[in-house]
């Protein structure tokens, strides 16, 4: 893996812990916060998996590559379900999650 590779896939990892703690707090925020239940349930599963990644690649674990699949995993359904809800902190957080995907999978390469 390049440097180039691992510093996109350290920044986008930390981007999408961003804003998926900032679309976790907005959804707590809502009016019908049972209609965002399984948006910030995957928030959470998606920050929580970014920074064991951003942890993982600069402890340079011999499981980095593993956790950076999953983290490409979680950050796939993140995506799915913000994009299903039409709130900025949703369609922002679903952005980074497919760049943090992307650049996780390009780890993988």
């Amino acid at each position: 893996m390049t440097p180039q590779q691992y510093e996109e896939c350290l920044k986008a990892c930390m981007e999408c812990l961003e804003a998926c703690n900032n679309c976790f707090d907005a959804c707590l925020k809502e009016a019908d916060v049972k209609m965002m239940a399984e948006c910030i349930r995957l928030d959470r599963e998606c920050a929580d998996i970014c920074a064991y990644a951003v942890q993982a690649m600069t402890r340079n674990s011999p499981f980095a590559k593993e956790i950076c699949q999953l983290c490409a995993y979680i950050c796939d359904h993140c995506a799915e379900e913000c994009g299903k809800h039409d709130h900025d902190h949703c369609q922002r957080c679903a952005e980074a999650c497919k760049k943090c995907a992307d650049a996780c999978r390009k780890m993988l390469a």
